[in-house]
């Protein structure tokens, strides 16, 4: 199934949100260090409440670490950008994905961009009546939410026992 991978991550309650979404649909939770956290933290326990121990978390020590795994393992790299050309929704998610998420404040970096095998975009409405045309882009934890639930739908992972 998809793996969910975030790079970076800042803002603790976040990555709990995450890997309580993880939790609840049985992925993997990859975390790309540094963190902008410990993981004792009690904002993130908080946020992934009773969750943790069901949820398949695996840490790497920096990004190199987790392309070996990658490639060990085999699986497309799927990075997920506001300045994407291509919606999440109109792509063909497979098993074996890895769903790559950047930091809360700058996203992926352009070099991790560039190893992507594709990436995909969440669109968003833009309006005349917002400032900026707009907001730029969602929470970290509803975007992996967004992602991770369609990617599972289109695999009939979501089926009601």
């Amino acid at each position: 199934m998809p793996r969910v991978v975030l790079f970076q991550p800042q803002i603790p309650p976040n990555t709990g949100n995450v890997a309580r979404t993880c939790a609840a649909t049985a992925q993997e939770l990859h975390l790309v260090e540094p963190l902008g956290f410990e993981i004792s933290d009690r904002r993130l326990r908080r946020a992934g409440l009773d969750y943790w121990p069901w949820v398949p978390l695996h840490r790497h020590a920096d990004w190199e670490h987790c392309c070996r795994e990658r490639q060990r393992r085999g699986g497309r790299l799927v990075a997920l950008t506001a300045h994407a050309q291509h919606s999440y929704a109109a792509y063909r998610f497979a098993a074996d994905d890895w769903l790559l998420f950047g930091r809360e404040s700058d996203g992926l970096p352009p070099q991790l961009l560039q190893t992507a095998d594709v990436c995909l975009t969440i669109p968003m409405a833009r309006s005349r009546h917002h400032p900026g045309g707009g907001v730029r882009s969602l929470n970290l934890a509803s975007a992996v939410a967004v992602v991770l639930f369609e990617a599972l739908r289109q695999l009939g992972e979501l089926e009601i026992p």
